[in-house]
């Protein structure tokens, strides 16, 4: 499949009338959804959205190449479209954007147009491609242009094989969706070894899966490996080569610095052991620090865990809520959730999606941190915490003195997390210990080693730490469960505020973890408080940007009022994320109005001891709560207060 087979004519705009980004998207993604092949216009716009707050698709040089793998797309296409008058896209130079390729891939699609948007990239980097591009006035001529370039690149002569005495250097690319990024990436650094005399193979991490893979011989013969990538890579492999690890976007737009680092000895020298979690996203969170590593490592372990938790989480309070309908006698209500025969079904399936939540959570923690060998030593050390499997006191069968014994006392989701940080730690250390084996025992290390040595002395250290991991536990549940009067305002105030602080950023996603936390604990019991207040705090900041565009019209264009209008539909999803062009392009005035509401919201609903059984869904799991009126009432207070004040306090247009 070529390219041109993706780019539709139908779908071109060669005079985008919009002149901010999230306008911009809006006018494309209008345009998919007007031509049927995207079906559902907030799914796909989420999906794009979510993917800008990740890092601009901008890529510089006035193009930008917005993207998302989506369930709301028909078919894969690229959607062209060109600004005559430049657009604020937030892109990585900070230079206007003119140029659009809006990628749309469907969520089952094949590897074809995975190859196609890699040629894209070819293009786009071409020398005089994209001043031509500007130059286009029909569809047909898009078309034609892309045909004449590619007859050109025919016409061209293959490139040289490396000469013998020629520098040779390695790289990998990847971003957090494998569809532009990485092949951008890829060219960009290939482009620049070819005119600097530098010989280069790039291996890609994209979505289709690995592309041009290194050989151990490139790795031994390359004077140093670029690795530009946003998520984990293999790294064991370039143990002892020079190494530089940068976020994909500096692939795209900085290569010849990248190689230069390389070519003049300026890379470390990579040790496996040292730097285990292998992608430019470790090398960043060195940089902030202690904090910025155990946020990685923790977020890791939580996406992966999330899914357990949202469909398991959904199964069971489905199983309640059947029961609830169809009618449970008084004397057994302690069966509920499993009296009649649907319900049991439904949290059968549930409990048995959560019984792998602590041990994906530990597991994917130990993997961050220690790569491969950390997986299976997480996953035992998630299922300990899980089962409660420890050492303590128990009394003789003929009472009298106590002895050691192996109890079981579940320590939940505080056990998988130290669990997991525990047994990435755990193999570390032994790749530390194990560095002087011998070369011809690096595979017995790998198969045998890390793995038993990983799971005995882990499983072992997590008998002692499920003890005290339980205390807390047990201590933390008790007083969530008896939350009530000013504790449940004060911890519906802060876990409200902190969703709209920085809108799915890290302090939204704690306060998201640890809602998600006092889950598992509650669904038997009705749920959590927490959890509630969390989804309803985190659904007020696109319902207040939707009151403020309605109430202050004069103070907000056009393109943000249609904005506003689309964060209805976010808001009542539990998509906060949604509010984030809004915040971001003025937080001294919409943070604060936003965390306001929030806050106020988390702490009507902790005073009313409202319990929600799941972790995610917005209105459409509001059946779910314990009282869904006075819910979606105290949201819609927010969301009033914090519009009001947003609308206040923006200065009119």
């Amino acid at each position: 499949m070529k390219i041109q087979d993706l780019l539709n004519k139908d779908v071109m705009l060669l005079d985008l009338q919009a002149t901010t980004k999230e306008a911009v998207i809006d006018e494309m993604v209008s345009k998919l959804t007007e031509k049927g092949i995207v079906t559902d216009f907030d799914t796909f716009k989420a999906g794009i959205m979510n993917r800008e707050a990740q890092t601009s698709t901008g890529l510089g040089d006035g193009i930008a190449m917005p993207h998302s793998k989506n369930a709301a797309v028909k078919e894969a296409t690229v959607l062209f479209a060109k600004s005559n008058k430049g657009v604020d896209y937030e892109a990585l130079d900070g230079a206007p954007v003119d140029l659009f390729f809006m990628i749309a891939a469907p969520d089952g699609a094949n590897d074809t147009h995975l190859a196609a948007l890699a040629e894209l990239s070819q293009y786009l980097l071409k020398d005089g491609f994209a001043d031509k591009l500007r130059q286009v006035s029909t569809p047909d001529d898009v078309i034609a242009l892309f045909n004449q370039t590619e007859e050109e690149k025919k016409e061209e002569a293959p490139a040289a094989p490396a000469a013998d005495n020629q520098e040779f250097i390695v790289a990998v690319t990847a971003c957090t969706t494998g569809i532009a990024h990485t092949y951008m990436a890829e060219e960009a650094l290939k482009k620049q070894a070819a005119e600097m005399g530098v010989g280069i193979k790039v291996e890609t991490n994209g979505a289709s899966g690995i592309g041009n893979k290194l050989t151990a011989d490139d790795i031994k013969r390359a004077k140093g490996v670029i690795v530009a990538a946003d998520k984990a890579v293999e790294m064991d492999r370039f143990d002892g080569k020079p190494l530089i690890s940068r976020p994909v976007a500096e692939g795209i737009k900085k290569p010849e610095e990248l190689i230069n680092a390389i070519l003049n000895d300026k890379a470390d020298t990579y040790t496996a052991a040292d730097s285990p979690s292998g992608s430019s996203q470790a090398a960043e969170s060195e940089k902030a620090g202690l904090g910025g590593a155990f946020y990685k490592h923790l977020m890791s372990g939580v996406s992966q865990m999330l899914p357990f938790v949202i469909g398991g989480g959904i199964a069971i309070a489905l199983a309640f809520l059947i029961d609830n309908l169809m009618g449970v006698p008084k004397d057994q209500l302690s069966n509920l959730g499993s009296y009649h025969e649907v319900a049991s079904l439904f949290k059968n399936v549930g409990n048995a999606a959560f019984e792998f939540m602590l041990p994906v959570l530990a597991g994917y923690i130990a993997y961050s941190i220690a790569e491969k060998p950390g997986l299976v030593a997480g996953f035992v050390a998630g299922f300990i915490a899980k089962s409660g499997l420890a050492f303590g006191k128990v009394p003789f069968a003929s009472g009298g003195k106590e002895s050691l014994a192996l109890v079981g006392i579940p320590s939940g989701f505080l056990g998988a997390l130290v669990g997991g940080f525990l047994a990435g730690g755990v193999i570390l250390l032994l790749k530390k210990l194990l560095t002087g084996l011998p070369r011809s025992l690096e595979g017995v290390k790998s198969i045998l080693l890390y793995p038993l040595l990983g799971v005995l002395v882990t499983g072992f250290l997590m008998l002692f730490v499920n003890i005290p991991m339980a205390s807390i536990n047990t201590a933390l549940n008790s007083f969530l469960e008896n939350l009530s009067g000013s504790s449940a305002v004060l911890m519906g105030l802060l876990v409200g505020g902190m969703m709209a602080v920085d809108m799915g950023g890290p302090v939204n996603k704690a306060a998201y973890v640890f809602g998600t936390g006092t889950l598992a604990a509650t669904v038997s019991s009705g749920g959590s408080v927490v959890m509630a207040s969390v989804m309803a705090g985190g659904m007020v900041p696109p319902l207040a940007v939707f009151v403020a565009t309605l109430l202050f019209k004069d103070k907000f264009t056009k393109e943000e009022r249609d904005s506003g209008l689309t964060n209805i539909v976010m808001g009542l999803s539990f998509i906060t994320e949604g509010a984030i062009p809004f915040g971001a392009a003025d937080p001294a005035r919409a943070i604060p109005s936003f965390i306001v509401g929030s806050a106020l919201t988390g702490a009507l609903v902790g005073l009313s001891g409202i319990k929600l059984m799941a972790p995610h869904g917005g209105i459409f799991v509001i059946a779910l709560t314990s009282n869904a009126l006075l819910y979606l009432l105290y949201i819609l207070i927010g969301a009033v207060v914090s519009g009001i004040l947003f609308g206040m306090l923006r200065k009119a247009k």
